[in-house]
């Protein structure tokens, strides 16, 4: 039976980050993944896209990662938020804030893509992908995987086991780590759509009667739209031909942008915010949506699970001895804790506060995206959102080495 430090379980964007930042640690690691990496049953790396933070960039440029998606990834050098049936609004630019952009946003395929070819390169990370998790004991000293996969069945044991299989995680279940689930009770529809005119790199937040819709921009020109609806809404949305899709996202959208010319295939995806009830316990850690599976509104889900990964690369390469030791995952824990609270807070909060049609509620709205919109303070602390609520930033977040 072959031995590991460190197992990960899940092989998604989160997963593979946290791979390839321990490969150049001294600690042996395996990567376990379920889908093959160019599968196109493969959910983290299809067509859907990830605004990515600047904490994030300089995580994959750390990772040797941000060469690769670059150039297929759309700078967001201004950031307009709106509400539907009301004048308020509130605009952020890049350089008033003194930054290039606030982030970029990539397709999912291409921040894949990246990130298993460093991982096939460098070979320093053993691979089990494609291959599922059939069973998973938990011991004092030491964690044992029953596998299924390319090579049959095989046992592998780790000192230390992550989870960065999603939220559904198994890993968290077999640990015995509760959850806590709030539905939403609204479905994100997915899709590509073009404009009769390229944009400018402002990425679009407005909030409809109906739910969020972001609009993202995109590298060819093109933007991308994730628009939280109620699951009946969502269900004939998605079955309108694409010139009523259209007419319907105009509607709601406006013509800031232009006016929508062609759509791509459309997707759903029900929302909830699910967070465990503990980052560890024995022998095992959470990372991503492992830990905390949110709401698309603010873009900050995925940010947040990366930062998760560097944090706790960071916390296993500086530490000797045993990477499953009680006391340092608990001391991850800690240092995970304020980040993590805030952007679930912040999250859930803004869908709690734009989902209120009530009017006082909707004259405070207004009121707060007036004043937001003229008080510098308050755009730059948004802008450093990207970088974590609280707590110590990761090393590699800050474009630092790992150690």
């Amino acid at each position: 039976m072959d031995s590991f430090d460190v197992a990960v379980v899940g092989g998604g964007m989160v997963g593979a980050s946290f791979a390839l930042a321990l490969s150049r640690t001294r600690l042996t690691v395996v990567l376990v993944e379920g889908v093959a990496q160019g599968s196109l049953a493969q959910p983290s790396f299809d067509e859907r896209t990830t605004a990515l933070g600047n904490a994030s960039r300089r995580i994959f440029q750390s990772l040797g990662a941000w060469q690769r998606i670059a150039p297929e990834a759309a700078a967001i050098r201004a950031i307009h938020v709106s509400e539907a049936g009301r004048f308020g609004f509130a605009r952020l630019d890049a350089r008033e804030q003194g930054v290039e952009a606030f982030g970029y946003v990539a397709a999912n395929r291409v921040i894949g893509t990246a990130l298993y070819d460093r991982l096939r390169a460098d070979a320093r990370v053993a691979m089990r992908v494609p291959a599922r998790v059939a069973g998973l004991d938990i011991g004092a000293e030491r964690a044992e995987l029953a596998l299924e996969g390319e090579r049959g069945a095989e046992r592998i044991a780790a000192r230390l086991v992550v989870a960065a299989d999603g939220a559904e995680s198994r890993v968290r279940l077999a640990a015995g780590i509760d959850a806590r689930v709030k539905e939403y009770e609204q479905v994100a529809l997915v899709a590509n759509v073009r404009a009769d005119r390229p944009h400018d790199g402002t990425a679009y937040e407005r909030f409809t009667s109906s739910g969020p819709l972001a609009v993202l921009p995109l590298h060819d020109g093109s933007y991308t739209v994730v628009w939280a609806r109620a699951p009946a809404q969502a269900a004939e949305t998605l079955r309108l031909e694409d010139d009523a899709f259209l007419a319907e996202l105009q509607r709601h959208f406006g013509w800031r942008a232009g006016r929508w010319v062609r759509a791509g295939r459309r997707a759903a995806y029900p929302l909830k915010l699910t967070r465990a009830t503990a980052a560890a316990g024995t022998r095992a850690v959470l990372i991503g949506n492992a830990a905390q599976a949110l709401h698309p509104v603010a873009g900050q889900g995925f940010n947040l699970g990366l930062r998760d990964a560097a944090a706790l690369a960071e916390t296993l390469a500086g530490a000797e001895g045993d990477p499953g030791a009680a006391q340092l995952l608990a001391r991850f824990a800690a240092q995970r804790e304020a980040d993590r609270r805030g952007v679930v807070g912040f999250t859930d909060g803004l869908v709690s506060l734009f989902g209120d049609a009530r009017g006082p509620i909707g004259l405070a709205r207004l009121l707060a995206l007036l004043l937001f919109d003229l008080t510098p303070p308050a755009k730059s602390a948004l802008a450093r959102v990207s970088t974590g609520f609280g707590g110590r930033t990761p090393r590699l977040a800050r474009g630092l080495p790992l150690t």
